[in-house]
């Protein structure tokens, strides 16, 4: 599977969790004998602007993350338009899913998955997408910009439970049709990390699910990575994910 990365996203470039050192080389260290790497390239300020304010482009500016931040949403993008031939994933931080039109928390700058399917939307490479998004915390700003909008649909999952939290997934991939599906794949909610529900083996299980509704759909899917914390278990979560978005009894 083709991942897309970019030598600064080791940098430290805040102080937050998900700056942290050796996040990065967490993922690559398992992944990197298994994928084939795509080097990131920045988005265009139009592609950020046609969902952030331009007050908020350069309050990003003005904190010095832009081209970090830039970069990680330009990734976005890439993962997303090769997600419509094959699966695909964006390996970028910062992450994006609380980064609402006009502000952002939550150690996000841009919206990475909202950047990444305007994009494909507004140059007619899709006409609808569904956002899964399995990150610990509630994806707020993706909600903020992308929820109002009748071709995309966007779905956090809220079960505390692990058995109800896998159904909540089968359900919705069950009934999703759409031309992509992309997972906003936050890890934090494993069992060794800050949510404690999920275990390696549901990431990978996701993937599949998500891989077998895409296929079902005659469409494609991808993901990019938002949260996850603990290092001795970020890599192999991704990587499960990635196995399972790349399994292959699903191609034809």
């Amino acid at each position: 599977m083709k991942v897309v990365f970019h030598d600064d996203f080791y940098d430290v470039y805040t102080t937050d969790p998900a700056a942290e050192p050796g996040r990065m080389e967490a993922v690559i260290d398992v992944i990197q004998p298994h994928v084939e790497f795509v080097n990131a390239e920045s988005a265009a300020e139009k592609d950020l602007l046609a969902v952030h304010t331009q007050s908020h482009v350069e309050n990003v500016k003005s904190m010095g993350l832009y081209p970090i931040a830039a970069l990680a949403a330009g990734g976005a993008i890439q993962a997303a338009t090769l997600g419509l031939t094959e699966p695909a994933f964006g390996l970028i931080r910062p992450p994006g899913h609380h980064a609402s039109s006009g502000s952002c928390w939550g150690f996000c700058y841009f919206n990475n998955m909202a950047v990444a399917l305007e994009h494909l939307k507004r140059t007619g490479k899709i006409k609808t997408a569904y956002v899964l998004d399995i990150d610990l915390h509630f994806g707020d700003g993706t909600v903020n910009i992308l929820g109002g909008k009748d071709w995309v649909r966007v779905y956090n999952v809220d079960a505390n439970d692990r058995e109800a939290y896998m159904d909540e997934v089968k359900r919705e991939m069950d009934r999703c049709k759409v031309d992509l599906i992309a997972i906003s794949a936050g890890f934090d909610n494993h069992e060794r990390d800050w949510g404690g529900t999920l275990s390696t083996e549901d990431y990978r299980e996701i993937g599949r699910m998500v891989l077998k509704a895409a296929k079902r759909a005659r469409g494609g899917c991808f993901g990019i990575l938002e949260g996850g914390y603990n290092h001795s278990v970020l890599g192999h979560n991704a990587m499960a994910l990635i196995e399972g978005l790349g399994n292959c009894e699903f191609w034809d």
